[in-house]
């Protein structure tokens, strides 16, 4: 298939479709730096796994990607840890509440229900400090940047906005640690978690960081090297089915069919399992984080492709 074609007559029609009618939803108001960002773009990209690469719109422009750095922290907690230190404290289950909930938190006793609703992934955050201790923010910077073949950082305003206004994200840290869930100091978690939300990354960088999910987690751009097992690649391929865009995870894979994980960027991250990594940004978010637009890109590249997992 000519994907760079496909990509184009998307963003394209996506395009058409912002000038008509202007941005539908809202950019994400809660953290400052964010609700400065423009709602008009629309990027896509893509990388094969044979290592064709195509972008269109604004794919090879930077965001913050958010909770799709959910993704590649349980990677790396994956990497290092048995199932029991992993998983004693953290559920595989999909939420059916709102990412930040502390409804749910409480009624199951400090327990996150999945690794990638803000709880579960500051609990993940903790194990990482486990590991890596003052070192886990450069740790996951150079892990990205070793994914993507380029150098990748953190945008520190973002960062500073996510410190000064993570109130909910405070809350749950500590909720857990009265549980006694959470090891490490909150504060020094807290860090990791919101320097990890504001890595910067295009589309296009995303998709090949995230190619290892498409390839039975061999490496992006090493030949030969191996990020995690198959076996650990399809589990994190079903969690982001099931988990990855929160409680709207039913209607993900009703409408699209594929492992995505999203942030409240706007940036959706798409599997297809031996086909390729898809990535769609627009900045602009319906009622549960997920972007208007991405979702709408994703449908139409799968009516288009045909591709998906079912």
């Amino acid at each position: 298939m000519d994907f760079q074609a496909i990509l184009e007559e998307i963003t394209a029609t996506l395009q058409a479709e912002l000038r008509a009618h202007g941005p539908r939803g809202e950019v994400a108001q809660y953290i400052p730096a964010l609700a400065r960002v423009p709602a008009g773009h629309i990027g896509m990209a893509l990388r094969t796994c044979d290592g064709q690469e195509a972008v269109a719109g604004d794919g090879a422009l930077p965001f913050s990607i958010q909770s799709i750095s959910k993704v590649f922290t349980l990677t790396l907690a994956m990497q290092h840890l048995s199932e029991e230190q992993l998983w004693s404290r953290i559920g595989r289950e999909p939420s059916g509440t709102a990412f930040n909930s502390l409804v749910q938190l409480e009624f199951e006793h400090g327990t996150p229900r999945n690794p990638f609703i803000n709880a579960g992934a500051i609990a993940v955050a903790d194990r990482l400090v486990g590991l890596y201790g003052d070192a886990a923010c450069a740790q996951l910077s150079a892990f990205l940047s070793d994914l993507s073949g380029e150098p990748i950082g953190y945008d520190e305003e973002v960062a500073a906005s996510e410190a000064a206004t993570g109130f909910r994200n405070q809350a749950l840290a500590n909720f857990m640690k009265s549980f006694g869930r959470v090891d490490h100091a909150v504060d020094t978690v807290l860090d990791l978690y919101f320097h990890q939300c504001a890595l910067s990354m295009s589309c296009l960088q995303l998709a090949r960081a995230a190619a290892y999910l498409s390839r039975d987690g061999a490496h992006p751009v090493r030949p030969g090297a191996h990020i995690m097992t198959e076996r650990q690649t399809r589990r994190i391929n079903s969690l982001m089915l099931t988990c990855g865009t929160y409680d709207a995870a039913g209607e993900f894979a009703y409408r699209i069919g594929l492992p995505c994980k999203s942030g409240v960027g706007g940036g959706i991250l798409a599997v297809v399992p031996d086909h390729l990594t898809l990535v769609v940004w627009s900045p602009a978010l319906d009622e549960t984080g997920n972007s208007v637009l991405g979702q709408k890109a994703l449908e139409l590249f799968t009516r288009r492709t045909g591709l998906s997992i079912f």
